[in-house]
């Protein structure tokens, strides 16, 4: 005999079988977001590891320095190198020295790379194009200067500007060693070297690096210095001072 029981009864479990592949289903997404959040934290964490060895540093200092950069340091300074923000939040005589030390070590061995590779462009430079004026890569010039290695006259110029021309001349004519930054160039090789022709700059002082060209890319107002152009630099106790 089939009561009224009976019935609910065999709808509640034919509503729950219904009900089965939903909550697997969703235990299934759940399983799989959490296997995807754990697998991003296992390669953030071996990413942290890798920065952290590629400047010398360990894993406690790296989270230091991520903190760091999440406060008013990096508010103010959000480009700081792990080794100057950690150098300059030192917490003691000895963390500040560890810190100044690492971190000539890794300029020292920067500017050697950079050397090299300057090396190795003029060479190419020379083989490939032997008549024509090299213009200097843009992570190249007079501005590594603040690593260790002396700078030079740096003369900056733009297009149209006759006293910039008459500067440029008076220099070479001096037998003065500069490097030139054609401000606004926009990265144009022909640009720069048509007004190296205009101004009357011996192709072969250019070959020799006597005499560089360069694109500005900005330097001009990361110098912060005032006065219309051109304008002569060099670099004194660290400071860029007008010559």
């Amino acid at each position: 005999m089939t009561t009224p029981f009976t019935h609910l009864a065999s709808a509640c479990v034919i509503a729950a079988t219904a009900a089965l592949p939903a909550i697997a289903q969703t235990s299934t997404v759940t399983d799989s977001r959490i296997a995807h959040s754990q697998d991003r934290v296992a390669g953030d964490s071996a990413l942290d590891e890798r920065l952290a060895q590629d400047w010398g540093l360990q894993a406690e200092d790296w989270a230091r320095y991520r903190r760091l950069m999440q406060g008013p340091l990096g508010v103010h300074s959000p480009n700081l190198d792990p080794l100057t923000a950690l150098g300059i939040e030192a917490r003691t005589e000895d963390e500040r020295r560890r810190y100044a030390e690492l971190q000539v070590q890794v300029e020292a061995l920067r500017v050697e790379k950079l050397l090299a590779y300057q090396r190795a462009y003029d060479a190419a430079w020379k083989r490939l194009f032997p008549t024509l004026q090299p213009v200097m890569p843009a992570s190249a010039g007079g501005f590594v200067a603040a690593s260790g290695v002396p700078s030079r006259l740096a003369v900056f110029v733009k297009d149209d500007c006759p006293p910039c021309e008459q500067r440029v001349r008076q220099l070479q004519a001096a037998g003065t060693a500069f490097d030139l930054y054609l401000v606004g160039s926009r990265q144009n090789d022909a640009q720069i070297r048509q007004w190296a022709a205009k101004a009357g700059i011996d192709p072969a002082k250019v070959r020799a690096r006597t005499i560089t060209l360069n694109h500005d890319s900005g330097r001009w107002l990361s110098l912060g210095l005032q006065g219309a152009l051109p304008v002569t630099v060099r670099e004194v106790d660290g400071q860029w001072q007008h010559w």
